[in-house]
């Protein structure tokens, strides 16, 4: 099983009060799944999203990706094995804005590569998104729906096995949305990736093979 949660439990606490977000989260996703999620703002989807990319912790529960158990990982071995195994595509790009969209996308490669290959790499990712004319271009020069390409090629550059999208598609137009979606699933179809997808869109959470609703802090499928 490429994603096992197992009674996952998450709260934090705010000005002194505990707030429960996640309180039994279950689900197992085999290799090259495809699942949505949904559910009302504020119901934990983002907390989620952060922790099977492995940002946060559970409080409780187990966390296995790719059979590896996450819990018995160190602060170190965690933040490596999430570089390899996980990509993940906020609704906000997070691009650096001061950098290239082919230096946005070779970032993640240049710690234990060699520069050129790096960028080669990278080149080649930004070709397969569609970006191959728009290289050298910064963010504020591109459109939101190239720099969610940008967003995506980076993601994927390191070749993860589990692929995260938290509302990748918010911002953008229905059409915009819709070709950024097809480009995703066409990406992770091709790289056998297993991919979740957070949206408010039910149409777009429908082109997913298996649905999930996020409801009291625990998941239902649809």
């Amino acid at each position: 099983m490429m994603l096992a949660l197992s009674h996952i439990a998450k709260s934090y606490t705010i000005e002194g009060r505990t707030i429960p977000v996640l309180r039994d989260v279950n689900l197992e996703l085999p290799a090259g799944a495809r699942m949505s999620l949904i559910g009302k703002s504020g119901a934990g989807k983002s907390t989620l999203i952060s922790l099977i990319a492995t940002i946060e912790r559970p409080d409780a529960g187990t966390l296995r990706i790719g059979g590896e158990d996450t819990a018995a990982m160190n602060d170190r071995k965690l933040s490596r094995f999430r570089n390899a195994m996980v990509g993940i595509v906020f609704q906000f790009h997070h691009l650096l804005p001061e950098f290239t969209a082919l230096e946005n996308v070779a970032m993640p490669l240049l710690i234990g590569r060699r520069v050129s290959e790096a960028f080669s790499e990278a080149r080649a990712m930004l070709g397969r998104v569609g970006l191959a004319d728009r290289l050298e271009h910064k963010p504020a020069e591109l459109s939101g729906g190239e720099q969610q390409r940008v967003s995506i090629a980076r993601a994927l550059i390191m070749r993860p096995k589990v692929l995260l999208l938290d509302e990748p598609t918010g911002n953008l137009d229905e059409e915009t949305g819709l070709i950024i979606l097809d480009l995703v699933l066409s990406l992770a179809d091709e790289h056998k990736l297993t991919t979740l997808f957070v949206t408010h869109n039910k149409s777009f959470a429908r082109r997913m093979e298996r649905n999930y609703e996020l409801k009291d802090g625990m998941l239902w499928p649809l």
